[in-house]
């Protein structure tokens, strides 16, 4: 028995000391002790069972691999253009060794042995046959062995540090560019290479005049893949008559591509998020992103549901890619998102001379339906047509029960919330290259957006007192109808100057409409079901805002080694008129300046310093001159009078990531001054809340900053 156990420690401890890790680290230069970037570093072990290990250098020519110790292994390195270099060893301690590549004279096909990563420009590539061994199921099981690659727990994807803002499959947007639903379910067996396109634009010719830091990922399908029907349905019974089914179904042809999506469950799993809802939400190229500022309708405010007891999900979605004719591209998707919901929360208030116990128990039903159509034109490479329609539908009811707590008096409110909501955006772009120096794009932008809304509040208790002009009941029954409309029109210019490699000048000429509509009424429903109105007591509003900006903007941007630097303004005229009970017409100009310095050290390191005097207008319902209730214990009243906000907004953001250090590094400081703002302000009266908002000249400021970094050694 002892010399079993003796031979059992023995095999223990050689397992331990042949699974050590050793690192074989350094740098690979050219003969010039250049740096050289991504270059390819595979260590081959003698042992032909074993995996290979990968590395590829980071900006400053710096590699590291973990090994087994003991094993035999051979490192070969490679670089396009260069004569690639084999360095065998037995794997015993850490070894740094530095490596130096020589220019080859040879064809290029004849040195290009090993190229599991390649960079051409902005574009790196991925040979993903070099990194798995065919257990993998999904996208993101392959793209977690790829070097530089993480994908969180989200579905998120950051390449070097940075993150993937869209997703292609062929070059085809993936159910709208989204990450998430790539990585989770497209089948690992499809994939070919992937390609990671740095600084991307749809439109291949506004590149380089575009101030866009999107990246791409675009997954290339294997060629036996490029006609294929692929599918997997997953189905799962738990105790307690929990539920889960999943199911994923895929159609690859060259001319059309469909996916399916499906997955119904009651163990709380949130199929659709309201991260999920925000890359739906729409979009237009990034040469237009900074003269756009997309709300998307009123959608999100019961997607996120915390503390649940119950859940029930219910989700759906299809995307069709048709390749039509050679210049005409036809795409869309369409999404159903259903959930049931029921939380629990306990809050304790403390205010100034009393304390408040609260319960709340809710119940959420929601229904989303997303869907969208894009079609792209291409008459040449050199002009570009891209019209979008989006469409989003949505019913929501929630139901709460609260219980406030304060001293010995106990007080319950019931609260009903229905809201229906339909949103509509179009827009059509054209992009043109008109040739080398001069570049022209344009957009059409209209969107409608209106959301009813219905609470209901009912209690037994002396509720409402001090808010309203209520009726003394048995039982209090308060009704509101809240209802808002939006329409925006807007078009816009953009000429794009080419001088030279080094010098831009950028000029933008737009117009701006909106219109708003804003509609609450709130009664009392008595014990013989009358009606008693509050509009003697200031409540109801029927207010109609229109708004129109008319601007220009002129921009330079400048190019010298590491710097960029881009100055410029716009200048806006405003004018806008109320109409409720008084009418008011407003006009006024404004200059609003802005730069913009970049400084790019190499892909990985990057400081980005910019600057902006911004202005807004508030909401339609901050214009309103009579009360409405916001909750059981609040009122809200609006004020004609405020006008645009003003304000100073500065940040710099500094960047680091090091594939040698297993380093990533954000760091930022923002700084705002506010020069003229509108700020609320509230009277407390018990737990009472009365509401309005203000404009203030004088100027508020704050400081922010944020560090972020992570090292695996």
């Amino acid at each position: 028995m002892i010399k079993q156990n003796i031979i059992y420690f023995f095999m223990f401890f050689t397992s331990i000391i042949f699974s050590q890790k050793v690192t074989f680290s350094g740098s690979v230069k050219d003969s010039l002790q250049t740096p050289m970037p991504y270059a390819n570093v595979i260590a081959k072990p003698k042992d032909i069972s074993k995996n290979l290990q990968f590395a590829i250098t980071d900006n400053e020519g710096y590699y590291k691999l973990n090994l087994t110790k003991g094993d035999t292994i051979t490192i070969s390195i490679s670089y396009l253009g260069y004569k690639p270099i084999d360095y065998n060893f037995i794997a015993l301690k850490d070894i740094k060794k530095d490596f130096i590549l020589k220019p080859s004279s040879e064809q290029l096909d004849e040195v290009i042995i090993e190229m599991p990563v390649t960079v051409r420009g902005d574009t790196t590539i991925y040979k993903t046959s070099k990194f798995i061994n065919g257990t993998e199921r999904k996208l993101k099981n392959i793209l977690k062995k790829l070097p530089g690659v993480e994908v969180d727990k989200n579905g998120g994807v950051t390449v070097q540090g940075k993150k993937v803002t869209k997703m292609l499959v062929d070059g085809k947007k993936f159910f709208g560019g989204n990450s998430k639903l790539a990585v989770e379910n497209i089948p690992a067996k499809a994939v070919g290479n992937v390609e990671v396109i740095d600084n991307y634009n749809e439109v291949a010719f506004l590149k380089g005049v575009t101030d866009s830091d999107e990246m791409a990922m675009n997954i290339k399908l294997k060629e036996d893949k490029k006609r294929f029907v692929f599918g997997d349905v997953e189905v799962g019974k738990g105790n307690k008559d929990f539920y889960k089914t999943n199911a994923n179904l895929f159609y690859y042809s060259p001319k059309t591509n469909v996916n399916f999506i499906g997955n119904l469950n009651n163990v709380g799993e949130k199929t659709f998020t309201f991260r999920d809802y925000l890359s739906f939400s729409g979009g237009i190229n990034a040469v237009f992103s900074g003269n756009f500022n997309w709300k998307g309708g009123d959608f999100s405010q019961f997607l996120e549901s915390r503390d649940l007891l119950t859940s029930s999900q219910k989700f759906g979605a299809l995307n069709i890619t048709k390749v039509a004719t050679k210049k005409l591209d036809i795409s869309g998707y369409a999404i159903f998102s259903s959930s049931n919901t029921t939380s629990f929360v306990e809050n304790f208030n403390e205010y100034t001379t009393f304390s408040e116990q609260k319960t709340n128990k809710t119940n959420v039903e929601n229904l989303l339906g997303i869907g969208n159509l894009n079609i792209e034109y291409n008459p040449n490479e050199l002009e570009k047509w891209h019209a979008r329609t989006q469409v989003k539908r949505t019913n929501n009811t929630k139901e709460n029960n609260l219980t406030s707590l304060i001293a010995t008096n106990t007080n319950t409110i019931l609260t009903d919330r229905d809201l229906t909501a339909a949103y509509i955006n179009q827009n059509i772009e054209w992009h043109k290259r008109q040739n080398d120096k001069h570049t022209f794009s344009t957009v059409f932008n209209y969107v409608f957006d209106k959301s009813d809304k219905t609470n209901y509040w009912q209690t037994q208790n002396d509720a409402f007192s001090g808010l309203i002009l209520r009726k003394e009941q048995d039982l209090y029954r308060i009704h509101q109808l809240k209802n808002t409309k939006e329409q925006n029109i807007d078009a816009i210019f953009k000429h794009f100057w080419e001088i030279n490699n080094s010098n831009h000048i950028y000029t933008t000429l737009g117009n701006k409409f909106l219109n708003e509509y804003f509609l609450t009424d709130d009664y009392q429903i008595l014990d013989n079901n009358t009606i008693h109105s509050f509009a003697n007591g200031e409540f109801g509003n029927d207010l109609n805002f229109k708004l129109n900006d008319l601007f220009l903007g002129v921009h330079y941007k400048f190019r010298a080694g590491i710097f960029t630097l881009k100055q410029g303004l716009y200048a806006h005229n405003y004018s806008w008129k109320i109409n409720q009970q008084t009418n008011l017409n407003k006009s006024k100009w404004v200059i609003l300046p802005d730069f913009l310095v970049k400084i790019e050290f190499n892909k990985s390191k990057k400081i980005n310093i910019n600057y902006s005097l911004k202005t807004s207008f508030s909401d339609v319902s901050k214009f309103s001159n009579r009360f409405y209730l916001q909750s059981y214990n609040s009122v809200f009243k609006g004020n004609e009078n405020v006008e645009n906000n003003l304000y100073h907004t500065a940040r710099i953001y500094y960047r680091r990531f090091s594939l040698y250090r297993g380093l990533m590094m954000h760091a930022s400081i923002n700084y705002n001054k506010q020069i003229r703002g509108i700020r609320s302000t509230v009277d407390f009266n018990d737990v009472n809340q009365f509401l309005t908002v203000k404009m203030f000249d004088d100027p508020s400021e704050d400081w922010r900053g944020n560090f972020y970094t992570s090292e695996n050694n």
